[in-house]
């Protein structure tokens, strides 16, 4: 009976204990506290709602307490809407604050679409009040003379808070302004314009309107640095010239080829002709001998006609010797001439 009377009471308080965890739990009233003394007025239902919702309700109360003290019309219900569909209900009050300090209208529906929409919106209100400066990488240029300038520009941008939401990046407008250098410098007779004068550069790049469809607004193209590179258009001419040699003597080598094909088949003709006429010419004394047999031919005809073959074959070697040699002047004169 003595150990009953000691834990019984120990019990309670325990039990009493337990309670009070899962009423704080469920009811934060130093949260509820808080919120009434900074003057925003938060349901002590609400919170119990909050914790029934799975919501943190010091992340909607404490921002909605910051949001009350700058002067912004916000209510419990848009921020834990806003948690709920996954935004950072934190950065979009800082940004609304941030706005109507800067006097930028920025409604809350519209920082809670550019924080959903996976931008950082107070990132996004600071640019607008402080641009920022996006440096191009070295963009390759050829002037039409064939000379190439590396050229490289420094692009002043301010968000567009009305364009954040589906506009595209920075990307987009880095490579817009490097599609303009490209366009100006190509579209220069001389090179030495463009050095003469790289403010041209940014004028006729920034008149385009470059930043259309992007989430920016582009306030200046500041030319940074101008270098001289290679000269494109004497390597293309000599990358033509070298062309042209090989195909020149491509055919050359075509035509070389061709004659010796048609050489080696003039030897081939000749050497076959020469082998008929060998053929013919050991055919003759056999003919000449079937004459004298059947009696076509007699034997003062076969003589005649060799002493003929005898005076042709002379005639041939006085024509290959050339023209006798003149007699000398110089030879002694015969002394009946004297």
């Amino acid at each position: 009976m003595g150990i009953f009377s000691v834990i019984g009471p120990l019990f309670l308080v325990l039990l009493v204990i337990v309670g009070i965890a899962i009423f704080l739990h469920f009811v934060p009233l130093g949260l509820w506290i808080s919120a009434i003394a900074a003057g925003v007025r938060v349901g002590i239902f609400t919170l119990v709602g909050m914790r029934l919702r799975r919501v943190p309700p010091a992340n909607i109360v404490l921002p909605l307490i910051k949001a009350n003290k700058a002067g912004l019309e916000v209510n419990v219900n848009q921020l834990e809407a806003h948690y709920l569909a996954g935004g950072n209900v934190d950065r979009v009050v800082d940004a609304l604050i941030a706005a109507h300090r800067a006097e930028i209208p920025l409604p809350f529906a519209r920082a809670a679409a550019i924080d959903l929409a996976g931008r950082n919106v107070l990132e996004a209100v600071q640019m607008s009040v402080n641009p920022k400066v996006i440096e191009t990488p070295v963009v390759a240029a050829v002037a039409k003379n064939g000379i190439e300038l590396k050229v490289k520009a420094r692009v002043t941008v301010r968000a567009n808070i009305d364009r954040l939401v589906g506009g595209a990046g920075e990307a987009t407008v880095l490579a817009r302004v490097g599609e303009g250098i490209i366009t100006t410098v190509g579209s220069s007779n001389d090179h030495k314009d463009v050095l003469a004068n790289p403010d041209h550069i940014s004028k006729t790049v920034l008149s385009k309107g470059l930043d259309a469809g992007t989430a920016f607004e582009i306030l200046s193209i500041d030319i940074a640095d101008v270098d001289v590179g290679r000269n494109i258009g004497a390597e293309l001419m000599t990358d033509q010239a070298e062309a042209e040699k090989r195909i020149a003597q491509a055919k050359a080598e075509e035509r070389r080829a061709m004659a010796v094909a048609q050489e080696q088949e003039m030897k081939a003709y000749t050497q076959e002709m020469q082998a008929k006429v060998v053929e013919a010419e050991a055919e003759v004394p056999h003919a000449l001998s079937v004459a004298l047999t059947e009696g076509r031919i007699g034997v003062m005809d076969y003589y005649n006609m060799n002493n003929i073959m005898a005076d042709t074959q002379m005639r041939e070697t006085i024509s290959k010797a050339g023209p006798a040699a003149p007699p000398s002047s110089n030879r002694p004169e015969e002394p009946g001439n004297r």
